[in-house]
């Protein structure tokens, strides 16, 4: 994770600069940083790879550990943003005002020294770069364009002052979750497994004990407990593969011109305490810092600090060889010398308000959210109403990686352009199990409210709510009786009754005696479907043996999150 410690010419004077090395109070703080950030990153993917289903039973899957949702919990934008969009702070998001009273005092050090999506930037941003030399230099100033990230959080602000909450699309720590689980890792999951199965297969001895090795190594960490496809991973991991590649030509781009968490820590760092003191006579305009510098502060002599943009990675002060840049405590800073705040255009900031605010209707006016309603769009069990749910939903695919079926999975425009990445329940790919409430137990914000699996099954009320308790009903089952094998084609088949989880089950047959078309007569069992008694799990969607399009599907009507939308109103939704 060490910078580029090339030799540069100088940009003012033309004279070569020494190799820089760490001395002094700068470069013990920037080795301390580089450990922070390596300690950091384990730290998040430790808690990644825990945040699935391992084969436990129902009751052991309640007491997953540490998910990675801790991250999520102290994102400052996260709790920032679902504030404002729901008008409360959700559990243990309130953990991130600890962070965003650090960020006051001392800077944007959460990017420089935690944030884990930052630690990989800068890994990538250490690569062989596609500029050198002077050109480098150049390409590591400030440039106006970085101001983006300012103007997003603006427009995303807007949209959850009006419950659309966008965020989640590009705050770091969700874009990481969720670029690793439904993109990344699941195409290193695939490749490692083929890799391992062939050498297993290729019966040479050393091999084959190579491939146990690896299996033994990685069967409870990497790899996932059972393979995992998700829609559209190609798209999900090429957008993150495109934001590591784009390090090769601007150091730490996402984090400079992209991230609205960076820009919202910058805008509430305006009265840090702690900060860079610039010696401008001694300045011999070699532009180490410049080169070495992380976030395009333009931390060299002669220019003002642009605050803002300091992640307080300490290269500047490690490598000046004339001690002109030093990190202190209420450092002694002329006006000329520092620029608090971004140097934004209020035009544009307007602009980008404005922006949001236009979004939202246009948005809502699309067919999807208050008319026709895409049926097959089936939210995880215990997930809010709509509208709330775009409230509090940040898009992280941490319900999709605890799945232990696979049937979570990020949207496209099932949800209409809000519902971007949000989950929903493919039954196709795996039903909802029934015993099984990780979903709700890694939720960060309460998209999806957490719940035991009593209370999921209607044993028990959930807490605070009165009434006759009631199951949690995803949607309903139906069957297409055009394709189903007893109704259509007289072949005997009970598969959906059989896998039928609920108690009694929800799907029943009764006995009919039919004629052939040879003329003899046989008796089948054709199913039929107790709306009252199901939950829309899905089971029978996921076993039914009609491959291309199964007999019996699913949709969301009956769902427990809406009053409305019912078979029989009277139904209502469990509130």
């Amino acid at each position: 994770m060490s910078e580029n410690d090339e030799t540069t010419k100088g940009g003012g004077v033309g004279q070569p600069a020494a190799p820089a090395k760490p001395s002094g109070k700068g470069g013990t703080l920037r080795l301390l940083r580089r450990a922070s950030q390596i300690v950091f990153l384990i730290l998040f993917l430790v808690l990644f790879f825990k945040t699935e289903y391992r084969g436990e039973s129902g009751a052991e899957m309640l007491g997953m550990d540490a998910p990675v949702s801790v991250f999520l919990e102290m994102d400052p934008l996260v709790a920032f943003a679902t504030a404002l969009s729901t008008h409360t702070l959700y559990g243990k998001v309130v953990f991130a005002l600890f962070l965003v009273v650090g960020v006051i005092l001392l800077g944007r050090f959460f990017c420089g020294w935690i944030c884990p999506l930052g630690a990989i930037n800068q890994i990538f941003s250490r690569f062989k770069p596609e500029r050198k030399g002077m050109k480098r230099i150049d390409s590591n100033r400030f440039k106006p364009w970085m101001h983006a990230k300012y103007y997003v959080l603006f427009v995303m602000t807007a949209l959850a002052l009006f419950t659309s909450l966008q965020t989640g699309l590009l705050d770091p720590i969700p874009f990481l979750v969720r670029s690793l689980a439904a993109g990344v890792m699941p195409g290193i999951d695939y490749a490692l497994r083929h890799a391992l199965d062939a050498m297993y297969a290729s019966n040479v001895g050393v091999l084959g004990w190579a491939a146990d090795a690896g299996y033994a190594v990685l069967g409870n960490t990497v790899l996932s407990y059972k393979p995992q496809y998700f829609n559209h991973a190609v798209l999900i991991g090429a957008i993150f593969l495109f934001v590591l590649v784009m390090n090769r030509f601007i150091t730490r781009f996402w984090c400079r011109g992209v991230c609205p968490l960076g820009a919202f820590l910058g805008l509430i760092s305006r009265y840090a305490v702690f900060g860079i003191q610039k010696d401008h006579a001694r300045c011999n305009n070699c532009n180490l810092c410049l080169r070495s510098c992380q976030g395009g502060c333009d931390p060299q002599g002669g220019v003002p600090l642009k605050q803002a943009d300091c992640l307080l990675c300490f290269n500047c002060e490690s490598v000046c060889p004339k001690g002109a840049v030093k990190f202190k405590f209420f450092p002694e800073q002329e006006a000329a010398d520092v620029r608090p705040l971004p140097d934004l255009r209020r035009r544009r900031v307007m602009e980008s308000v404005a922006a949001g605010v236009v979004a939202l209707p246009l948005l809502r006016a699309s067919l999807g959210l208050e008319k026709n309603t895409n049926s097959r769009l089936l939210r995880p069990p215990g997930s809010l109403e709509e509208t709330e749910f775009l409230a509090r939903c940040v898009r992280c695919g941490q319900c999709m990686k605890a799945c232990p079926t696979n049937a979570i999975q990020p949207t496209l425009l099932e949800a209409g352009v809000e519902g971007l990445w949000t989950p929903m329940l493919v039954m196709r790919v795996g039903s909802c199990e029934y015993n099984c409430v990780q979903c709700s137990q890694v939720c960060p914000t309460g998209a999806i409210w957490k719940m035991t699996e009593a209370e999921k099954h209607g044993k028990v009320a959930r807490p605070g709510v009165s009434g006759q308790p009631k199951p949690v009903k995803i949607g309903t089952a139906f069957y297409d009786r055009g394709r189903c094998l007893p109704w259509a084609m007289d072949i005997p088949c009970i598969v959906c009754e059989e896998f039928c989880p609920t108690s009694p089950k929800a799907i029943w047959v009764i006995e009919e005696q039919v004629q052939k078309s040879d003329g003899s007569v046989i008796t089948v069992q054709r199913p039929r479907v107790d709306v009252d008694r199901c939950v829309g799990c899905g089971t029978c969607e996921n076993v039914c043996p009609v491959q291309d399009r199964p007999a019996v599907y699913v949709t969301s009507i009956g769902e427990t999150r809406s009053r409305t939308n019912q078979i029989r109103l009277e139904s209502g939704a469990y509130k």
